[in-house]
């Protein structure tokens, strides 16, 4: 027998990884992974603000397609979406700088920051919304 199909000796088990149904889903976890989707949303709201100029600089047969499409109920809901994400990414990105900082990484603090960031969003996405419509 070949010195290569030799084992080196009997076989330790491996460590299992915890799996997720170890962890107990909290509130820092919760806005970690919308902080994360909320990321990718921008990315699709980038293509919105693109498709507008892009309108806004072609003729007024194109701008009436985009115009058509905002001012619709998914058009608008779209709108919404990418303003809430827009500020809950924002005040996410906020408490992560003051995470970096060494500040609110207590365990009370910790979770108010992140309540802080869910409801923060979307007061501020209410109040743009509502001036918005005031000043239209």
């Amino acid at each position: 027998m070949a010195s290569s199909d030799a084992l080196p000796g009997p076989r330790r088990p491996r460590p299992l990884s915890p799996h997720l149904s170890v962890y107990r889903l909290t509130m820092t976890m919760a806005m970690s992974i919308v902080h994360r989707i909320t990321g990718a949303a921008l990315y699709v709201g980038v293509l919105l603000l693109a498709w507008f100029l892009i309108a806004a600089s072609a003729d007024a047969a194109t701008f009436e397609v985009f115009s058509g499409f905002i001012q619709s109920f998914i058009g608008r809901l779209v709108l919404f979406g990418f303003t809430w994400a827009l500020f809950h990414h924002l005040i996410g990105g906020i408490r992560h700088i003051a995470w970096d900082s060494g500040y609110g990484l207590d365990a009370p603090l910790r979770d108010q920051m992140a309540w802080a960031t869910l409801i923060g969003g979307f007061a501020l996405t209410i109040v743009v919304w509502g001036v918005g419509y005031a000043v239209r």
